[in-house]
């Protein structure tokens, strides 16, 4: 056994809410202390007062796992404010034309800000309690524009939660290879400063991009998201089981079960262990 005091981590399941299969999934996990937070997103259907009293049974069994909110801007979900703008056929614009509005400034700041707020409150309303932490669905909190409402609603009406951000902390040469995460590097670069500025805590080291398209091993990813992840450093990752509800509603939806497989296998346990890694609430 190492000598060296283990590195404390977060593993976080988003899109809780989005599915009864994701749903479930990620509450298996959780009980059986594989996961040690996740990202509720209050714009789904499947949050009902029963998946959060669910949600609650499966934390009271992890007394380390957290429950944050997923803020979710990006289609094929609906606002909770009624005036937001833009939309698109009644819904938050597509993940590729959000991001283009933010770096062209045709976002209205006051109504970002105001739909952050509202489903801040709506987590509340739900959990009888604020957020752990925030993030935001397809890292949308890191988009031009969408950064500084987010960040100020989020210090305004949850003031003790802290903000993820999506960089990693790696040198440049070893980044190179994943367009999608350096991309990410990018825009969290910004949201760091930003989030500073404010006296805001970020997770100090970010890992769980990859192409879900090609369908790559989990378990080899895994390894080498947990390589080198800092003392309070996150990965995201996005177990759960395949229901028509999610196949309405998401692109990303077999490796969904691979993830969970990985996450509940004893490889899982094995890796942490030679790692020498814990799951912890952090930071």
């Amino acid at each position: 056994m190492s000598d060296t005091p283990p590195r404390r981590i977060t593993v976080c399941a988003d899109d809780y809410g989005i599915s009864p299969g994701v749903n479930r999934g990620i509450r298996e996990l959780i009980a059986r202390q594989r996961l040690n937070a996740t990202s509720v997103m209050v714009v789904g259907s499947a949050v009902t007062r029963d998946d959060v009293t669910s949600l609650q049974g499966a934390v009271a069994m992890n007394r380390d796992c957290a429950i944050g909110l997923h803020v979710t801007l990006t289609a094929p979900f609906h606002p909770l404010t009624m005036h937001y703008r833009p939309l698109l056929d009644g819904l938050f614009l597509p993940l590729g034309k959000m991001l283009r509005a933010g770096a062209l400034r045709r976002l209205d700041a006051e109504m970002i800000e105001g739909e952050v707020s509202a489903q801040i409150a709506a987590f509340i309303t739900l959990f009888g309690m604020p957020p752990a932490y925030v993030d935001g669905h397809q890292h949308v909190q890191t988009f031009p524009q969408v950064r500084d409402p987010f960040l100020r609603a989020v210090k305004r009406a949850a003031p003790e939660a802290w903000v993820r951000q999506s960089g990693r902390i790696h040198p440049l040469s070893k980044r190179l290879d994943a367009p999608k995460a350096l991309l990410l590097d990018t825009l969290s670069a910004t949201f760091r400063k930003r989030a500073a500025k404010l006296g805001m805590i970020c997770n100090p080291g970010f890992a769980g991009a990859y192409d879900f398209a090609k369908a790559p091993e989990f378990g080899a990813l895994m390894a080498r998201f947990i390589d080198g992840l800092p003392d309070g450093g996150l990965v995201m990752c996005h177990p759960g089981y395949v229901d028509d509800v999610l196949l309405d509603l998401d692109p990303f939806t077999d490796q969904r079960e691979r993830e969970y497989a990985y996450l509940a296998s004893d490889a899982f346990v094995q890796l942490l262990d030679e790692q020498n890694v814990t799951l912890s609430r952090t930071p």
